[in-house]
């Protein structure tokens, strides 16, 4: 069996909620599991300074997404992981890909042109607010990505277009120096579930209506009874397809537990009763999570071992590598 190294990229921005569990972290730890896959995991500190540029946020951060993985079964035994920063290589690289990169290319990344497209309809200059991390943002990725000569970039389907504008930048690189880059590919899993917050609306911090992932039983609970229903009677039959605490059971629960409490909607349940048994639910599956990244978080110093050696690791795969790269683009 060909062996796939496959990366993904953690950006350490806002606070951790169970949609990021459901929707990244666990399906990226179940893809550690498969044979034949050779894991290539990295928290995006540097990605993250397009807009944070907090010194001491981006520091806790960094640690915060290192215990998460960590508590969630991550492990660095049999995953390379490593923080971005700790490989300067990847910088270089990204230069060189910048200088084969055409401006008509960048011009068309969803996240530049969403940005431009909201100033124009603000009455603002089209590049207000725009840095050159944002705008080079895909090249970056690329470096990420094509450094360690990817097979597979786990992504949904919002971020295709940044593994189609690395493979891009690879072909040209391979079509001018030689074949030297790997095409990655887009790994687009259509099942990873996206769960609603506690409007309905897609959990995410910008609209304020998460669910933290790692806060204390009581928060937890209280954030969980928050959540908006409607004023049907406890006697009276509910739609399961229609309910957003159904839809953030069904991630947490087995298939026999969903069945069952999809029976109970359709015979008439109380939706304090059914918050009471998605607080249980979802508390049972992170308690111990839980308990492993609050000894983390007060153990910086195992983190920044775990951190440094796979820093070391990554690099000195990046440093042989950009000794063929420079090689091929003439810095003997």
């Amino acid at each position: 069996m060909t062996e796939k190294i496959v990366l993904t990229g953690i950006k350490p921005t806002g606070d951790l909620h169970i949609g990021n569990y459901v929707g990244a972290i666990r399906p990226a730890i179940s893809l550690i599991q498969e044979p034949g896959i050779l894991p290539r995991y990295f928290i995006a500190d540097y990605h993250a300074l397009t807009s944070m540029q907090n010194r001491e946020e981006l520091h806790d951060r960094i640690y915060q997404i290192a215990a998460a993985w960590l508590a969630f079964g991550l492990d660095p035994e049999k995953v390379l992981f490593y923080r971005q920063s700790d490989v300067p290589e990847i910088f270089e690289l990204s230069w060189i890909l910048s200088c084969l990169t055409s401006k008509g290319l960048l011009n068309r990344a969803h996240a530049y042109k969403a940005k431009v497209d909201d100033n124009l309809a603000n009455d603002r200059d089209p590049d207000n607010g725009v840095n050159m991390g944002l705008y080079n943002y895909p090249v970056l990725m690329a470096a990420d990505i094509l450094m360690f000569n990817t097979h597979l970039v786990p992504v949904g389907k919002d971020q295709i277009q940044h593994v189609e504008i690395a493979r891009d930048i690879a072909e040209h690189f391979n079509k001018t120096y030689g074949d030297t880059f790997t095409l990655p590919e887009a790994l687009v899993e259509e099942t990873t579930a996206v769960i609603p917050g506690l409007d309905g609306r897609k959990m995410s911090k910008s609209y304020g209506n998460v669910i933290p992932l790692f806060t204390d039983e009581k928060k937890l609970r209280k954030a969980i009874f928050r959540i908006k229903t409607d004023s049907k009677t406890p006697e009276e039959p509910k739609d399961p397809k229609d309910s957003t605490l159904f839809d953030i059971y069904r991630a947490f629960a087995t298939e026999a537990e969903i069945a069952d409490l999809a029976k109970r909607y359709e015979e008439g349940i109380g939706y304090g009763e059914i918050k009471q048994i998605l607080f249980d639910q979802v508390n049972e599956k992170l308690k111990e999570p839980r308990k492993i990244y609050t000894e983390l978080i007060n153990d910086k110093a195992q983190l920044d071992t775990l951190l440094k050696k796979g820093g070391e690791q990554a690099r000195e795969y990046a440093h042989r590598f950009m000794l063929e790269i420079r090689n091929k683009i003439g810095r003997y």
